[in-house]
């Protein structure tokens, strides 16, 4: 056994650890100039978030069907004008208030160009007859030194041909030609907040996590494996670690006429903790709790009770409701058109039809429960 001098040990230091603090951001509100442009410089990673996590992909598409998905009401005349447009061809009115609420919750903001009969502005008379949602990521924000609104930009580039290299054309709107929405905007930002942003950490670090319960998981299927060769000619090394190589992609057997004297192994084991696949359920939970979408609504189970369940469902009606008048007023005012969004089922009409079958039942006896000599006639005359 070693020596060793048990007085000797040392403490190990953690002044070098700092404390975590949270980044420090601006708004980004008009500045002192006569004109403040503004382009959205997250958009192509919010895109790419939505379409290659599932997790930011579901939330979002179910948080956009429980505010807009039962379509709409309307007067007649009202309701004449959204059946009539069709978008960029195919779309519904209801295709395109869809659309415009998960461009808003990705990228922040969403837009439509607004087509009218002769191109005759609203404000000056000018009938409604189609929307067309275009693209965010190529839409600029001019706003004047008064902090308001001048016009939308939008950027199409082109291929030039036989070359590399591309133009430029910059198609400018007045705000009256663009039905804009705006998600979360605060302060006097000139800009909507994606719902992506505020998970950008938890995004990669369930990113991070697949990774790595990838890996664990493959240890599992396939663990490595140190094989220990008692020997170290490598003519016999590459012999034996060759045909290792064979069987475990064949999956065959092994034969060696001495292993306690050739070969010997130890496998490698990896053990993933209870805690790793708490913090996975924990990481999909804080998507929906983000965009303000219950787990219990797309169906996964809360983990609370019947009662605690009631309460998180009355608390998103209040957020469906408040985002659904948001997309109300938006078409009202810049549209000049009232729509009434459709409520997904209240919790009330629910615990009516619950408290209606239940004094249903406390009055349903059966034959079978009667005493002899009693008719159902009696009883119900005696109750």
């Amino acid at each position: 056994m070693a020596n060793v001098d048990i007085t000797k040990l040392e403490t190990s230091s953690y002044d070098s650890i700092s404390d975590y603090a949270i980044p420090l951001q601006n708004m980004d509100s008009p500045r002192d100039q006569e004109e403040t442009e503004w382009t959205n410089p997250n958009a192509q990673e919010y895109w790419g978030w939505f379409n290659q996590n599932p997790k930011v992909k579901n939330a979002i598409l179910m948080k956009a069907i429980w505010n807009v998905g039962k379509g709409w009401q309307a007067d007649e005349r009202t309701t004449i004008i959204l059946n009539k447009m069709d978008g960029w061809g195919k779309d519904t009115a209801k295709a395109i208030m869809f659309n415009m609420e998960v461009d808003k919750r990705v990228f922040g903001d969403a837009y439509a160009e607004i087509i009218t009969h002769n191109n005759k502005k609203i404000k000056d008379g000018g009938k409604i007859i189609n929307l067309k949602v275009l693209n965010p990521m190529n839409m600029k924000h001019i706003v004047g030194k008064d902090g308001r609104i001048k016009r939308f930009e939008q950027i199409q580039e082109f291929p030039k041909p036989n070359s590399k290299e591309t133009d430029k054309r910059v198609i400018k709107f007045d705000p009256e030609e663009i039905l804009y929405l705006a998600n979360n905007r605060i302060g006097d930002q000139i800009h909507g907040i994606s719902d992506l942003e505020a998970l950008r950490k938890v995004i990669l670090a369930d990113s991070q996590s697949f990774e790595n319960m990838q890996k664990i998981i493959n240890f599992q299927a396939k663990p490595f494996i140190l094989f220990k060769l008692k020997t170290d000619d490598s003519s016999i090394i590459e012999a034996v670690s060759a045909k290792i190589r064979r069987i475990r992609e064949v999956g065959e057997d092994l034969f060696i006429p001495d292993d306690e004297n050739i070969l010997s192994y130890e496998v490698v084991q990896v053990n993933p903790s209870q805690i790793l696949m708490q913090w996975r359920d924990d990481i999909r939970n804080e998507y929906y709790r983000c965009i303000g979408l219950p787990q219990i609504i797309p169906g996964a189970s809360g983990g609370g009770t019947e009662s605690e369940s009631k309460v998180i469902y009355v608390a998103f009606e209040q957020i469906v409701m408040h985002d659904q008048l948001d997309t109300e007023q938006a078409w009202w005012t810049q549209l000049g058109l009232e729509i009434n969004l459709v409520h997904p089922t209240l919790i009330e009409d629910l615990l009516a039809k619950d408290e209606a079958k239940d004094a249903n039942n406390a009055f349903n006896i059966q034959p079978s429960e009667l005493t002899p000599g009693q008719n159902e006639n009696n009883t119900a005359n005696n109750l």
